[in-house]
């Protein structure tokens, strides 16, 4: 990771930090589209004003007195009335100007917003990753890899959907319904006060609506990711089930949640229904009493028809911002739940170095000085360990589920944080918490107790860790692990495509490929978590012979089930509960009582019947 990527800094609170951060790089284009959107809402205003001079002072002779002092003279400019009524192709050719005009509007606005959102989108999808990848090993263990899966996409949709479909029509939805009123003023003001009174119980009833449809489109949404963990999980782990014949189990599981989480939208479904319902019914009431009272106005000879037909074209105008401030209160519920789900993302601290972090040699000694440790909510795991693990040696660590042996490691490459009261580790003196993470890490190589290969190829593979591997580097890994003869057994060599989580290679393939893959790091210290436990006894002994000579000055850590393993270490570590039971060489803890002995015993016992 880049350093340039590092000190990328994010704003934590607020939506609306947040939103105008994720804006950077389509500022430019959503503004466009607002200058779009307002030129079109001003075609929208020109239209019915030159259907009205066309009835009223054209085609029905009426004074120009009724007009602005502007409009007027547009009129005596192209010509006046009776020059119009003879050339009617005049206002004709004025009406698809307008049109025209309009249509490049909008061309311009579904452009621009189209480049605007996507361009907000890639930014969105590109720093929640790049966050993701930096938050600690501790906060993906406590998160479904489903549920932040759906709030990377899903969520970034909705978010999306809402600025670019919602917010970029606010500037037109402001002057449709401020011109249309002041358009409206100027032609009836008791008919424009008649259209006004259903306008404040829309608005208060969308508004006492906005709190109840926030509440169901979270649940909603919360469901959604609950969901997508339970689908992400069956498809990784479905060698598992189909193996237990769980399949009923698992299909009755996810039925179930389905049709839970169908039934919230379906009651959401109700909810808009009734919601859009009544705003649909004090709609029509809305444009009834216009309507009504235009036609009575125009009999009273209180209204032209001209100001009659372009008053209910100017009510559409008001009545449809109206109806869409509805859909933009729903919509802004939706995108407020979508925007605190990205949130909770951004809001989770990132690793981060201290001011003053070191890159020291790591070739020094390993120092555990009374360390305990409990994971969040659990019981203490590790009870003051105190340990030196020399440096150039190895150290071999048994212990039953449970005991702390993969939480030891994970420590040491500070994947889980150790706080200054429960101890600290040391290399070479330094404590690792100074220690620059990057530098830490490209230092310590560690094989997985569960190894993890990508859907990609062998070389990709092992080539991870390094861009400038070079050809010899990557096969003289492959050899050490004793990948070479399973590689040159394949019809593609290097270039086979390994599925996705390794599911095309068998389990000790996918160890040895990971142990290939940790060798290339070249790493000063090597971390081995029971990643022998899926090869034979032969290839294990072979690749620790292996390791033993091209890697003798590495500090090698061996986590292992099995003796054979740990024999050939310079001194086994033995863990009861968290705590260290014994500590010694493998010839030692053989005479001594203790767990090492009994498991020595059985493994010799079994290897003895196996010769029979």
């Amino acid at each position: 990771m880049s350093e340039a990527t590092q000190t990328n800094t994010v704003p934590r609170p607020g939506r609306g930090r947040l939103i105008r951060f994720f804006l950077k790089g389509s500022k430019f284009f959503f503004l466009l589209c607002m200058i779009c959107a307002a030129l079109s809402a001003l075609a929208d205003m020109i239209t019915p004003q030159i259907i009205r001079i066309a009835v009223d002072n054209v085609l029905g002779k009426a004074p120009l007195d009724n007009l602005s002092p502007q409009v007027r003279a547009a009129v005596e400019a192209a010509g006046g009335p009776a020059y119009l009524r003879e050339h009617l192709w005049i206002l004709a050719l004025a009406v698809i100007a307008v049109a025209l005009v309009k249509v490049a509007t909008q061309y311009g606005f579904r452009v621009a917003n189209t480049r605007g959102s996507e361009t907000m989108v890639k930014t969105m999808r590109d720093t929640l990753f790049n966050h993701i990848e930096r938050l600690p090993f501790q906060w993906h263990m406590t998160n479904h890899t489903g549920d932040i899966i759906q709030r990377c996409t899903s969520d970034i949709d909705t978010t999306r959907n809402f600025i670019s479909e919602q917010m970029t029509n606010l500037i037109r939805i402001i002057i449709l319904l401020g011109l249309s009123v002041v358009f409206m003023l100027t032609m009836n003001v008791q008919l424009t006060l008649i259209a006004m009174i259903p306008l404040p119980v829309i608005i208060w009833y969308s508004l006492r609506f906005h709190h109840k449809i926030h509440e169901g489109f979270e649940k909603c949404d919360e469901n959604e990711g609950k969901l997508s963990a339970m689908v992400q999980e069956n498809l990784t782990g479905v060698r598992v089930v189909r193996a237990f014949g769980r399949e009923r189990y698992e299909r009755d599981r996810f039925n179930a949640q389905n049709e839970h989480y169908t039934g919230l939208w379906c009651d959401m479904g109700e909810t808009m229904s009734r919601f859009w319902s009544v705003s649909d019914i004090f709609s029509g009431i809305q444009i009834m009493l216009v309507v009504v009272f235009g036609v009575l106005f125009c009999l009273n000879d209180s209204m032209t028809s001209g100001e009659y037909i372009a008053f209910l074209s100017y009510n559409g105008m008001l009545v449809w911002p109206v109806r869409q401030l509805g859909r933009m209160i729903s919509e802004m519920s939706k995108a407020g739940v979508s925007i605190d789900r990205i949130g909770y993302i951004m809001d989770a601290e990132e690793e981060k170095d201290d001011g003053d972090a070191q890159t020291p040699p790591m070739t020094g000694d390993i120092r555990f000085e009374h360390v305990s440790f409990a994971y969040e909510g659990a019981p203490e795991m590790l009870h003051d360990i105190d340990l030196t693990v020399p440096a150039g040696s190895t150290l071999g660590i048994l212990g039953g589920t449970g005991s702390g042996k993969s939480t030891l490691m994970y420590l040491l490459d500070r994947l889980y944080p150790l706080s200054p009261e429960n101890g600290r580790i040391t290399i070479g003196g330094t404590d690792i918490r100074r220690i620059k993470l990057s530098h830490l890490r490209s230092n310590i190589g560690i094989v997985l107790q569960e190894p993890f290969l990508f859907s990609r190829t062998l070389r990709e593979n092992l080539g991870i860790t390094s861009a400038s591997l070079s050809e010899e580097d990557m096969r003289e890994a492959a050899r050490a692990a004793s990948l070479d003869e399973t590689v040159d057994s394949f019809s593609k060599g290097y270039e086979t495509f390994v599925g996705e989580r390794g599911v095309t290679l068998s389990g000790g393939q996918k160890q040895r490929a990971a142990i290939a893959r940790m060798l290339t790091q070249k790493a000063p210290i090597m971390i081995f978590d029971d990643s022998l436990s899926a090869v034979d006894t032969e290839t294990d002994a072979k690749i620790r012979s292996e390791l033993e000579k091209r890697f003798g000055s590495a500090t090698i850590i061996l986590i292992s089930h099995r003796i054979t393993t740990l024999s050939k270490a310079d001194r086994v570590l033995v863990l009861d509960h968290g705590r260290i039971s014994q500590l010694g060489t493998p010839e030692e803890l053989r005479t001594q009582p203790g767990l090492y002995r009994q498991i020595y015993d059985i493994q010799s016992l079994s290897r003895e019947e196996a010769n029979v």
